[in-house]
C-alpha cells in the first residue's frame, strides 16, 4: 500500500452531515447555534473586560472559558460548514495540523480552567475569610497561564506526531475535523504507543480535573447544606449547579470518546459525541453563566447604559 506525507497532499474530511435533505436540515440547525455561541461568548469576554465589578477571579476565569469556547467553535464549525456548502471536503496537510493544534490546545486548557473555577468556588464558599489569600490576582494569572501553556505543549506534541507519520493513499478522515484518534486509524504503521499517550493525556486533562471538580463541589455542597441563610444557600446551589452542568456536558462525552479502546470506537458515534464538546458546550456556557447570574445581568445593564450615555 502506498503512503506519503508530503505537505502538498490533502486530507479528506467526510464531515458531519450526509449529502441529503436530512443533512441540509441539520446544517440549517447548526448555523444559528454557531452564531449564538459566537455572539454569546464574545459578549461575555467583552462584558467582563469592560465592567470593573467583574474583575474578580471567578469572572476572569469565566472570561477565559468564554475565550476558549470562542476559539473552539471557530476551529471546527466554519471549515465543516464551508465543506458542506461547497462540496469540497479536502483540507490541506498544514491546515489539518493547525486545526488539530488549536483544537487540542483548547481541549486541554478548558479542562484545567474548569478545574480552576471549581477550586475558586470551593475556596469562596468553604474558606471565605481566606479567599483573598488563596485566590488573589497572582494565583488567578498563574492558573490561566498554566492552563494555556500546558494545553499548548500537549497539543504541540500530538500535532508534530500526526504530521510526521505515514498515511494511507486514501487519506480520508471519518470526522468533521482533524481529530487525532480518527487520524490514527488511517496511519500506515502501528500507532499503539501514541494511542497510549492520547490515553494518558486524556487522564491528565480530563479525569484528573474532573476528580478535583467532584471533590471541590462535594465539599461545597456540604458547606452550603450547613448554611443558615436561605438566600445564600440558594445562590450557592445555583452557581454550583451551573458549573456542574457545564462540566458534565464537556468532560463526560470527551472522556467517553477518548478513553475507549480503538476496537470499541465507532466513527458515527464519535462524531455525535464530538458535537457536545465542540458545538453544544460553547453555546450553553454563556447562557448558563449569564441568564442565571444576577451580577452578569447587572453588569450588562451598566455597560449598555454607559454606551448609550456616551452616544448621547
Amino acid at each position: 500500500m502506498e503512503n506519503y506525507t508530503e505537505s502538498t497532499a490533502d486530507f479528506i474530511l467526510l464531515g458531519l452531515f450526509p449529502s441529503s435533505r436530512v443533512g441540509l436540515v441539520l446544517f440549517i440547525l447548526i448555523v444559528p447555534i454557531f452564531l449564538m455561541a459566537l455572539a454569546g461568548n464574545l459578549a461575555m469576554v467583552l462584558l467582563i473586560f469592560l465592567d470593573v465589578h467583574l474583575h474578580t477571579p471567578m469572572y476572569v476565569l469565566l472570561s477565559q472559558l468564554s475565550l476558549m469556547d470562542l476559539i473552539y467553535i471557530c476551529t471546527t464549525v466554519p471549515k465543516m460548514a464551508s465543506s458542506f456548502l461547497s462540496g469540497n471536503k479536502s483540507i490541506s496537510f498544514i491546515g489539518c495540523g493547525v486545526q488539530s493544534f488549536f483544537f487540542l490546545t483548547i481541549a486541554g486548557a478548558e479542562g484545567l480552567i474548569l478545574m480552576s473555577m471549581a477550586y475558586d468556588r470551593y475556596i469562596a464558599i468553604c474558606f471565605p475569610l481566606h479567599y483573598s489569600i488563596h485566590m488573589n490576582r497572582r494565583v488567578c494569572v498563574l492558573m490561566i497561564l498554566g492552563s494555556w501553556v500546558t494545553g499548548a505543549i500537549n497539543a504541540c506534541a500530538h500535532t508534530v506526531y500526526i504530521l510526521q507519520i505515514s498515511y494511507c493513499r486514501s487519506r480520508t478522515i471519518n470526522h468533521f475535523f482533524c481529530d487525532v484518534p480518527a487520524m490514527l486509524t488511517i496511519a500506515c504503521r502501528t500507532t499503539r504507543i501514541h494511542e497510549y499517550t492520547v490515553f494518558l493525556s486524556t487522564i491528565f486533562f480530563l479525569l484528573f480535573p474532573s476528580t478535583i471538580i467532584v471533590f471541590s463541589y462535594g465539599k461545597v455542597f456540604l458547606a452550603v447544606h450547613r448554611m443558615r441563610s436561605q438566600v445564600g444557600r440558594k445562590k450557592a446551589y445555583s452557581t454550583c449547579s451551573a458549573h456542574l452542568t457545564v462540566v458534565t456536558f464537556y468532560i463526560v462525552p470527551f472522556a467517553y470518546t477518548y478513553l475507549r479502546p480503538k476496537s470499541l470506537r465507532s466513527p458515527a458515534e464519535d462524531k455525535v459525541l464530538a458535537v457536545f464538546y465542540t458545538i453544544l458546550t460553547p453555546v450553553l456556557n454563556p447562557v448558563i453563566y449569564s441568564l442565571r447570574n444576577k451580577e452578569v445581568l447587572e453588569a450588562l445593564g451598566r455597560v449598555i447604559y454607559r454606551i448609550f450615555s456616551f452616544k448621547l
